[in-house]
């Protein structure tokens, strides 16, 4: 007699690893990175040539398959069915860290779902590395990503961060950063920023100074490449702030409060007695307005 077949044991479920991979410089990679995409059984990536690049330099050859924002729904579905048969699965953006301004949302929250582990594996980070060079107090802050790239939008989300009272750190395309650095200006007040550029490559530089001095430098020669931008707190002063590269070398007066344009003027005309077309005049210089846009601005707000 002869006994039943036990059953066939289902495989173990794979993991999903979320491999940080360097921003600019390649000796930025971390050894727990190289390690576990050499381990790898397959390396989904944003580009599959950038990532190749990536993998050539070390000498790691992998099945690479393409995840990004135009199919990684139905590809979220598929590694998810190779994860459930085993398989250790490397997700990596271009540079940085996935999921951060960056695919992955949709297959980590299908492993998730589907009790699949997923390990973070930190590394570079752009976002990280401006803050802590910013030289900005930056004890608390808020990531935005890229702000809306039609200016109506953009407006509206710069209007929504008046009374934000942390640091504010985003990224910006090279060919809106004046634009947005003169939005964010007339919105936020001329407060003082730090604009990092090409952070950890050949180019690196970082622009500091008032939203206005950085809007100046900005029209006067064309910026490239990679661009993440630190908003200071409301309410500092200049000297709290560390000195270094100014993108000018005048910082002007006193930091504006975070009030609106026509809270100012009335400030002004309270606190130091002054009329209604001197407090303007105050007012918008303090903002980095010019007379008309200033006009235009209290209109708005009335």
């Amino acid at each position: 007699m002869s006994l039943p077949a036990s059953p066939k044991a289902l495989p173990e479920p794979g993991c999903l690893y979320l491999v940080s991979t360097p921003i600019g410089n390649l000796e930025d990679i971390t050894l727990r990175a190289l390690r576990l995409l050499r381990e790898a059984d397959v390396i989904a990536c944003e580009d599959t040539r950038q990532t190749q690049k990536l993998l050539n330099h070390f000498e790691i050859r992998k099945r690479l398959v393409s995840y990004h924002e135009h199919n990684e729904i139905m590809r979220a579905a598929e590694l998810v069915i190779e994860l459930e048969q085993g398989a250790k699965v490397a997700l990596v953006s271009d540079a940085g860290t996935p999921v951060l301004s960056d695919p992955g949302y949709h297959l980590v929250a299908l492993c998730l779902r589907h009790r699949i582990p997923v390990v973070p594996i930190p590394g570079p980070s752009a976002v990280l590395a401006a803050l802590s060079a910013s030289g900005l107090p930056i004890e608390e802050f808020l990531f935005l990503g890229f702000l809306p790239a039609r200016t109506g939008p953009r407006r509206k989300a710069l209007m929504n961060l008046r009374a934000e009272r942390r640091a504010v750190v985003l990224y910006e395309a090279p060919h809106r950063i004046e634009e947005m650095l003169r939005d964010a200006c007339q919105i936020l007040g001329d407060r003082h920023a730090v604009l990092g550029r090409e952070i950890t490559k050949l180019h690196e530089e970082f622009l500091r100074g008032t939203l206005g001095e950085l809007a100046e430098a900005a029209s006067k020669r064309k910026l490239r490449g990679e661009i993440t931008v630190v908003l200071a707190p409301v309410a500092r002063a200049p000297n709290d702030f560390a000195p270094g590269h100014s993108a000018s070398a005048a910082h002007g007066g006193p930091q504006p409060p975070h009030v609106s344009l026509s809270e100012r003027v009335a400030q002004l005309m309270v606190d130091e007695g002054l009329d209604h077309k001197a407090a303007l005049k105050q007012a918008a210089r303090e903002r980095g307005l010019a007379k008309r846009e200033a006009y235009r601005q209290l209109l708005l707000e009335r």
